[in-house]
């Protein structure tokens, strides 16, 4: 984010000084466009004026702090996900009227739960979040694999909507090992899973450790 964003239209430290319901003066006409799609807020479609930086973190376990302090009413932590976008690297919360920008440790959402339909080439992968977001696993809504470079554990992420990813949490990453098989891509060997489709590649499967 620019420094020129940072200090736009009313501040960090102004919207930091109060409660983020009171800053997000749009939030009930967001959650009224999303009730009229009977969806999601359209948060793709409002380019609103950015209103400064607000002291709200997402931390890699899923949980939404403000001012330092966990948000524990679920239903505003619902809320909140439902108007947020990644513009670039960055993070905000959109309503018709303002765009606020928020801190992301790593992604936004955790996965928390895992449902399985079908077997071999024809599984279908699918992952609830702590925000109560559900998603399918697809060609549009695929799988990543990483090794976390600090800690050298496995990092697996689902795409949720719109550029905003889930954290496979490490309960459910366990299981989707279980169903993990070896195919050969490209003359290679592979360990991964297959999910509507599509297989999902999460190492060489020479560096399965027995």
């Amino acid at each position: 984010m620019s420094e020129s964003e940072k200090t736009g239209n009313g501040g960090s430290a102004e919207t930091s000084a109060r409660a983020p319901t009171e800053v997000l003066k749009g939030l009930g006409a967001a959650q009224a466009a999303g009730e009229k799609a009977r969806g999601l807020p359209p948060v793709h479609l409002w380019n609103p004026p950015f209103c400064g930086d607000l002291d709200m973190r997402i931390k890699r376990d899923g949980t939404w702090h403000y001012l330092g302090s966990p948000i524990g009413r679920q239903r505003l932590v619902r809320l909140f996900s439902t108007v947020l976008r990644k513009d670039e690297d960055d993070y905000f919360l959109i309503t018709p009227v303002e765009k606020i920008g928020i801190t992301v440790d790593d992604v936004p959402f955790l996965a928390v739960a895992m449902s399985v339909e079908g077997e071999g080439q024809s599984q279908v992968l699918s992952f609830g979040t702590s925000v109560g977001d559900s998603v399918t696993v697809d060609a549009e809504h695929p799988m990543r694999f990483e090794v976390d470079k600090a800690t050298g554990e496995p990092a697996p992420y689902v795409l949720v909507r719109a550029r905003l990813e889930a954290l496979i949490n490490r309960a459910v990453f366990y299981d989707l090992v279980e169903l993990g098989v070896e195919e050969e891509i490209d003359g290679a060997r592979w360990f991964g899973v297959w999910s509507s489709g599509d297989f999902y590649k999460f190492m060489p499967a020479g560096e399965l450790v027995a």
